[in-house]
């Protein structure tokens, strides 16, 4: 079971690390598939920036998490995940966007899965 967590972990790291790549290579592809469009200007240097900064750091401290055993690493990526989904909730709730429970839901899910690798793979430290 853990060698199976592992490799999900494993799996979801550099899924996030090639999302946060692409940002920096394929800005319009990446921000397509995430449902908006590439924005232009000052916009345009913070979308990217921002989004690749997200995503290459959840992909770095999933797989610092796993390589060093350090269940310390995997509590940031899985706060990074729940925040952004209570900021898509509120979003929601407070200022009129679509609920997005197709990009929630993953989030949610994932997070939940590196809360169990910090159990399950993770040592103290």
């Amino acid at each position: 079971m853990n060698k199976l967590l592992a490799v999900v972990v494993g799996l979801f790291g550099l899924m996030f690390l090639l999302i946060g790549l692409r940002w920096l290579v394929d800005p319009a592809g990446a921000a397509g598939q995430l449902g908006m469009p590439l924005l232009d200007d000052v916009g345009r240097s913070t979308q990217i920036g921002d989004f690749a900064a997200f995503f290459l750091t959840l992909g770095v401290l999933i797989l610092v998490a796993l390589v060093t055993s350090q269940r310390i690493w995997y509590y940031p990526a899985a706060m990074l995940l729940g925040f952004a989904a209570l900021g898509r909730l509120l979003a929601w709730a407070l200022h009129d966007a679509a609920l997005a429970l197709d990009l929630i839901a993953p989030e949610v899910i994932i997070a939940a899965v590196l809360l169990l690798a910090a159990r399950r793979l993770g040592t103290p430290g």
